[in-house]
């Protein structure tokens, strides 16, 4: 009898084990209360994320600095945290009513407090996948520091390079720069960093700001220096998680109070029992196809209403955009700005209000103004957040003496953004089911897009099983091409579907909170192609080409509920 011989272990299945063993160490360390990154405690996430060699830290595991990868982080950290040595990540625990300024990451909504030169807290009020995020990042950020700390260290009692002397002076004393000088300095940076001059004056480019041009220096000069000092003289780096965080995650706190506020604002207008639709969206596509065509019915060229929406994203029309809202906020649009934590605005559109005559929707004739639909749309969830927020608002409301309101939902619809593995940036991708990452956890799905309904509309689209991963920066392309190359056969990945449709399963077919006729709508537009060399999403934004798609997906999305 003959045995197939072992195979060794494919870099798919490394890479696979890397992200349990740092959900696993996260989680660990989170339940601990605290770690220092750099230490014995913070080995498995080092060690996991350079076994992992995500796509989106490019050059982790080679001795150049990785660049993209420092641009992406940063932009998701709060500005000034290469300069402290102790980050408390803690739950909305009052300091927004201190005197200390908030700091909001460009491309991340987290609210964020520098306590002191040393410390910087980061409020976490979206539940766990928040807390991968950042603790990944922040491991990230920690190998490179140490990659420029070996690279100008001359000696063990903390001596280090000419060209390091120069960019600590310039820093320290706040230099003001020549061209010249300033060409020098990028000469001195790209030695240390191991990359060409250009690529160092590309990224000095990208990271510069209007009032502080010289930012990159800057950045760099304190990663190194917080890393010398705790190769040389052991003042290490620490991550603590405050008690009251460790107590509230996972339990649903400003979930429950972001969709009892929803409720509230039904309840008050008198919409509790009207049919309700909601849509997981951005906070302008749905209202700009709504009610833009009726404001600016000038702008728009060709008879094409892409032309107008294209016009609205450019942010130099400010103006129109405010034209825009305040129309809608006369004619039925309420906004709801969120105060729980969970940084997800919503929208509340009551149909009855619009004169539909004006745009290109319609009702049904025989509809009465009771019957009309309720637009509920919700900004992005955040990973797991998606849970816990739609498992909330699909909950009944109890108001006065233990009244109870069963919501009357009749679709919810999902648009978000996601990494596409059979094609590119702005390609459209419509799901038959979510697979969530790391478990076998499926959720199949009668979705109520399909290919055929996007033909015509100027868009690739893809249709087929979607992966919910735990965190979009720890893909590489082995562990993406086993899901698109085997028998699951993945379209794209993204962060928060599997979530949703978890809690849409639960209140519609187990706990009977919703209609189990509720029918679903799942749509996502490539924001990247982690497959692709230069394609990831720390090759920057979609820029004008995501308009198309976000307005085609919201289109088809509202001509089924209108």
């Amino acid at each position: 009898m003959s045995h197939s011989k072992i195979q060794g272990r494919t870099r798919a299945q490394e890479s696979s084990k890397a992200i349990e063993r740092l959900y696993i160490s996260m989680r660990h360390l989170f339940t601990r209360g605290f770690y220092k990154p750099m230490g014995i405690s913070g080995d498995a996430l080092r060690e996991s994320l350079l076994v992992l060699r995500p796509e989106i830290y490019g050059s982790i595991a080679e001795e150049k600095v990785e660049l993209n990868g420092l641009i992406y982080v940063i932009e998701r950290l709060p500005a000034g945290i290469e300069e402290c040595r102790y980050i408390n990540l803690t739950a909305d625990e009052g300091y927004s009513n201190s005197h200390f300024k908030p700091i909001i990451p460009p491309k991340r909504r987290r609210t964020c407090f520098r306590i002191d030169k040393d410390q910087m807290n980061i409020e976490v009020t979206r539940g766990r996948s928040e807390i991968y995020d950042i603790l990944t990042h922040l491991t990230f950020l920690f190998v490179e520091s140490y990659k420029i700390a070996n690279k100008v260290l001359v000696t063990d009692e903390g001596e280090t390079i000419r060209e390091w002397k120069k960019i600590e002076d310039t820093v320290l004393h706040n230099r003001t720069l020549t061209r010249d000088g300033r060409d020098i300095m990028l000469a001195h940076m790209a030695s240390i960093l191991g990359r060409t001059f250009e690529e160092t004056q590309n990224i000095h480019e990208e990271l510069g700001e209007k009032n502080n041009p010289d930012r990159f220096f800057q950045v760099i000069y304190w990663l190194g220096h917080i890393a010398i000092n705790e190769k040389v003289h052991s003042l290490k780096r620490a991550i603590n998680f405050s008690p009251i965080l460790r107590e509230r995650i996972g339990h649903h706190i400003y979930g429950e109070v972001w969709a009892t506020n929803i409720k509230d604002v039904l309840n008050d207008q008198k919409l509790i029992n009207r049919p309700i639709h909601i849509i997981s969206a951005n906070m302008h596509s749905v209202m700009n196809s709504i009610y833009a065509p009726i404001v600016l019915p000038k702008q728009i060229k060709n008879n094409d209403t892409i032309s107008l929406f294209e016009l609205l994203s450019d942010d130099k029309n400010e103006d129109l955009r405010k034209e825009v809202m305040n129309y809608a906020a006369e004619n039925g649009l309420t906004f709801i700005k969120d105060t729980s934590g969970t940084n997800i605005n919503v929208q509340i559109i009551d149909t009855e209000k619009i004169d539909m005559s004006k745009t290109q929707y319609s009702f049904d004739h025989n509809l009465e103004n009771d019957e009309k639909p309720v637009l509920i749309v919700m900004d992005y969830a955040f990973g797991e957040q998606a849970y816990e927020t739609m498992d909330e608002l699909l909950k009944p409301y109890i108001c006065g003496k233990n009244k109870k309101y069963h919501l009357n939902v009749e679709s919810v619809s999902i648009m978000g953004k996601a990494g596409i593995l059979e094609g590119g940036k702005g390609d459209i991708m419509i799901p038959s089911s979510h697979i969530f990452e790391g478990t076998a956890d499926n959720y199949p799905f009668k979705n109520q897009l399909k290919k055929r309904m996007f033909e015509g509309c100027g868009v690739h689209v893809s249709t087929g099983t979607m992966v919910t991963v735990l965190g979009t920066s720890l893909q590489n392309k082995d562990i993406l091409g086993f899901f698109h190359d085997s028998t699951w056969k993945v379209i794209g990945l993204e962060m928060e579907g599997a979530h949703y449709q978890k809690a849409i399963q639960a209140a519609s077919k187990i706990r009977g909170n919703i209609s189990s006729k509720v029918k679903v709508r799942y749509a996502y537009y490539a924001s990247d192609n982690p497959l692709e060399t230069g394609s990831t999403l720390a090759s920057g934004g979609l820029g004008t080409t995501g308009v198309l798609p976000t307005y085609v997906i919201t289109e088809k999305i509202l001509e089924q509920i209108l």
